[in-house]
């Protein structure tokens, strides 16, 4: 496996399969071949002691477990080569602790692909104590879908005589205090790959007035803090527009986090990029407010980029 690689991790889940599937179709895009990764960790009473009852495990039961483990990764894999024939497909069975074998994984890969219904209701191998870590430390983007997510969910109708389809936008979360180039170009390239436009969405407090100052807490200020950050916001999309001069670019400033504007712009999205800051820590799972809140809410995949 190289590093262009987009890998899919699944459990057996309808939200990994989904995500399988949405893998496949972004492998497709990006012309990078597809491995699906099913970390197990055996936790049948064969690997436990016997209660003090006196009572053994029954002949086989780890057997069996191993047995449907191994078909996981083998059945949605076959289930991808029925629905994108030219796609090249590997798959590998990992035995371990699932967030030490995912982050290996993420290591060598150019995007990794989770399941999800929701951090706060997740089961199986994508539990909240799994995904988050995963996406809290992960070198490389990972992209999480939910379970139902369809092809044509990326989509709108097309309005032409061949009844041709156009993805919806690409929504890019963006906070300028922070570098962020990865973050961005990212965003850029999955809209290129798309032949979509980018919303670039830019959050921004409205100044604390300090005592009565009229000009202070006048409605002209704010307008003029709100034109001020918005030219902030059109510097650093210069360069990128200049990059990727095929990509129609659509900037929007709001007053305020930027989560409840994201969550809303990704009703009509195809794909809702956030950024995470890289940590330099191995423990915690802190991944930022506003990334923990679209996760929770998005419509749309939700792709967590490493930034500085």
């Amino acid at each position: 496996m190289s590093q262009g690689t987009v890998i899919a991790a699944v459990d057996g889940s309808v939200e990994s399969q989904a995500a399988a599937q949405w893998a496949a179709r972004e492998a497709l895009l990006r012309g990078l071949p597809l491995h699906i990764v099913h970390a197990w960790r055996d936790w049948s009473p064969g690997l436990t002691h016997a209660p003090s009852t006196g009572g053994g495990t029954a002949p086989g039961e780890t057997t069996v477990t191993r047995h449907w483990a191994e078909r996981v990764p083998r059945d949605v894999a076959e289930r991808v080569r029925e629905g994108h024939p030219g796609l090249r497909v590997s798959v590998e069975q990992v035995f371990g602790r699932p967030v030490e074998a995912l982050l290996a994984a993420a290591n060598k890969a150019e995007l990794l692909v989770l399941g999800s219904r929701g951090l706060s209701a997740l089961g199986g191998l994508l539990a909240g104590s799994v995904s988050l870590p995963v996406i809290a430390h992960a070198e490389c983007p990972v992209v999480v879908v939910r379970a139902g997510e369809r092809a044509e969910d990326e989509k709108q109708p097309g309005d032409g005589p061949t009844g041709r389809t156009r993805y919806l936008d690409v929504v890019l979360g963006l906070d300028l205090t922070r570098p962020c180039d990865e973050l961005i170009e990212f965003a850029f390239s999955a809209a290129a790959a798309r032949g979509a436009a980018l919303r670039v969405v830019h959050g921004w407090d409205a100044p604390i007035a300090f005592g009565h100052d009229p000009e202070a807490v006048g409605p002209g200020h704010g307008v003029a803090v709100g034109l001020r950050e918005a030219s902030v916001l059109t510097d650093a999309l210069r360069p990128w527009r200049g990059k990727f001069s095929e990509v129609d670019v659509k900037e929007q400033c709001v007053v305020g986090g930027a989560a409840d504007h994201l969550v809303d712009a990704s009703k009509d999205a195809s794909l809702l990029v956030v950024g995470r800051r890289a940590r330099r820590s191995a423990l915690g799972t802190r991944i930022g407010p506003v990334t923990h809140a679209v996760l929770h809410h998005a419509a749309a995949p939700v792709a967590v980029v490493q930034h500085l």
